[in-house]
């Protein structure tokens, strides 16, 4: 049934498909770049369609060879997870998660407790960044959570938490009365993101706080915005994600809470197939269940 199957094509073929390199991929099998076009090339021939176009900084998956990378990397994926689990001592389950400062220090690092008492045999490695990770390219990452608008048609996504953006502040401060009050807000390098949303409240609020050049405090990252609005420094413009703990807790509260702007949405993502990995599979139904929650 299987004998007819280029194995070692197929598993050349996946490793050039998912660094999107014949060179990368050399390396990672320990062969000559030579070899990889070799394989490509016989595997092309073999099934009659290109796999690849080759562009000048390196290949690009064709749609079937795109079809074709999907199946083949979950296929190598489940192989790899039997052979582990045959093992006398299956090596110990891990994954590793790539998201933002700022998510992991104020949504999922509180949680986490909860993803260890239900799977105590896995351990979950954060890789906090705010480079946006190549699913695709980087195998070391099994999970990105991405903040975006956008949708991700060429992976897997398996649980997206919606955001509005709100004005918070610390109880007595909330409680004053605020003329002129201090407005913090978060400046990324490459987004102006919260200074459209602080305009958007104000107009909705219809008060001329940024238009009076009211006093404004920017920090790098929203878990350094919120701590100064909870040491009472002035009202921050939140993300109803990042900031659902401070207010659970009574550390913050919001000021015109009628007053909603929307926001875009964190969603999971893996290169599909990876999936069905036992560790992933875990980590992905414990998230869509925190967020159900």
């Amino acid at each position: 049934m299987f004998a007819s199957l280029p194995v070692t094509a197929l598993r050349t073929f996946e490793s050039a498909a998912r660094l999107r390199s014949f060179k990368q991929a050399a390396l990672e099998l320990a062969v000559t770049p030579t070899a990889v076009s070799h394989q490509i090339k016989a595997l092309e021939q073999q099934l009659g369609f290109a796999l690849f176009d080759r562009i000048p900084r390196g290949v690009r998956l064709t749609p079937k060879g795109e079809r074709l990378f999907a199946g083949v990397h979950g296929a190598l994926l489940d192989v790899a997870t039997v052979l582990d689990a045959l093992r006398p001592t299956p090596s110990a389950g891990s994954l590793c998660v790539s998201v933002t400062h700022s998510f992991a220090a104020l949504w999922l690092v509180p949680r986490l407790g909860r993803f260890y008492q239900a799977y105590p045999h896995y351990l979950v490695r954060l890789e906090a960044c705010a480079e946006v990770i190549d699913l695709q390219q980087d195998a070391s990452v099994d999970i990105a959570i991405r903040y975006s608008s956008a949708n991700y048609p060429q992976l897997y996504q398996a649980a997206r938490l919606e955001e509005s953006f709100g004005v918070y502040g610390a109880p007595g401060f909330c409680a004053a009365e605020q003329p002129a009050p201090t407005l913090i807000t978060v400046r990324w390098r490459d987004s102006t993101l919260y200074e459209t949303r602080w305009r958007d409240w104000c107009l909705a609020a219809g008060v001329d706080w940024w238009q009076r050049h009211t006093t404004l405090r920017a920090y790098d990252e929203e878990h350094y915005a919120l701590q100064a609005a909870v040491a009472g420094q002035g009202l921050v413009l939140a993300s109803s994600v990042m900031v659902s703990d401070q207010v659970r807790n009574g550390l913050l509260v919001p000021y015109r809470p009628d007053i909603r702007v929307p926001g875009a949405a964190y969603t999971a993502l893996c290169v599909p197939g990876r999936e069905r990995h036992p560790p992933v599979r875990a980590f992905l139904d414990w998230l869509q269940q925190e967020l159900g929650g």
